[in-house]
């Protein structure tokens, strides 16, 4: 069986994921390059996910800091600044995790989702076959209506906003984001916090998204976000896809089984010191003595 070549994965990701040798991202115009060169990040590092983030690019392999004042924490300012600019899509999208799409790879997470199109009917498809909530559906309905909404506002229009709908709410939230239907674009001073997302409906935000993502078929779609998944982690199990991206297992083997089919990617691979068979780059694999 083929055996990854663990000096090379380790250079492969010190550069994907920006680790020295690789000098550390300093920018917010570095930023939003590195998040077109790769596709997909999250915002902080996952505890169990093999995927860069722009946290590390920028303080090094640490965990987030709890000071306010910690240096790595202008990725704080460059993310919410750049809510309204339209440079990048970003919400809780992999696992309900903070992450940063390219937009020109937006289109093909948007291909995979229960959306056809149609901001007013779309939502109420999705509540009739029972993936969404009744909260979530008065919190889309909510933007759909009033438009652009702080979080504050969006709980009382939505009728949420006793303590005991805390967690309902955030549990929404998440639900559709995830699902490509809302996405913060901004902040607003609200709340005991004076901080406050503001979210509008992804069709309203990138009235082009629905209409570029239709061109795209479900199977293209899987490959290409493998493709930069592989490209920028190398290695990977069936289980690592299978949570990251929440196809289902029948779903993720179809598309690791195509995957393979190609020029880049193997499968049946060896780590060192590790249990089970691997997916891996094929540059990765070891030469052998």
């Amino acid at each position: 069986m083929p055996t990854i070549d663990l000096d090379q994965l380790t250079r492969h990701r010190a550069q994907t994921f920006h680790l020295p040798p690789a000098p550390r991202i300093s920018t917010p115009e570095a930023a939003l390059d590195w998040v077109n060169q790769r596709g997909f990040v999250y915002f902080w590092p996952i505890t169990g996910v093999d995927l860069p983030s722009l946290w590390t690019a920028v303080a090094g392999e640490r965990a987030v800091a709890d000071a306010h004042d910690d240096p790595g924490h202008v990725t704080w300012g460059w993310k919410d600044s750049a809510l309204d600019k339209r440079q990048w899509y970003y919400a809780k999208i992999l696992r309900r995790k903070a992450t940063m799409i390219s937009l020109e790879i937006a289109p093909y997470f948007y291909a995979l989702s229960d959306n056809y199109g149609s901001p007013e009917e779309d939502h109420i498809i999705a509540y009739q076959a029972g993936r969404l909530t009744v909260e979530a559906k008065q919190i889309y309905e909510a933007i759909l209506d009033k438009g652009p909404l702080h979080t504050l506002d969006l709980r009382r229009e939505a009728r949420l906003t006793s303590k005991g709908s805390d967690s309902v709410f955030n549990r929404a939230l998440e639900v559709l984001q995830a699902g490509f239907k809302i996405l913060p674009v901004g902040v607003a001073e609200a709340g005991a916090w004076r901080y406050a997302f503001i979210y509008d409906l992804t069709a309203r935000h990138y009235p082009d998204l629905p209409d570029k993502a239709r061109a795209i078929g479900e199977s293209d779609a899987r490959q290409k976000l493998l493709e930069l998944f592989f490209a920028s982690v190398g290695a990977a199990q069936l289980r690592d896809v299978t949570r990251l991206f929440g196809w289902g297992n029948e779903l993720t083997v179809r598309a690791l089984k195509r995957l393979v089919n190609g020029d880049q990617v193997t499968g049946g691979a060896i780590w060192p010191e590790k249990a089970g068979e691997w997916y891996t780059l094929l540059s990765l694999i070891g030469q052998g003595p």
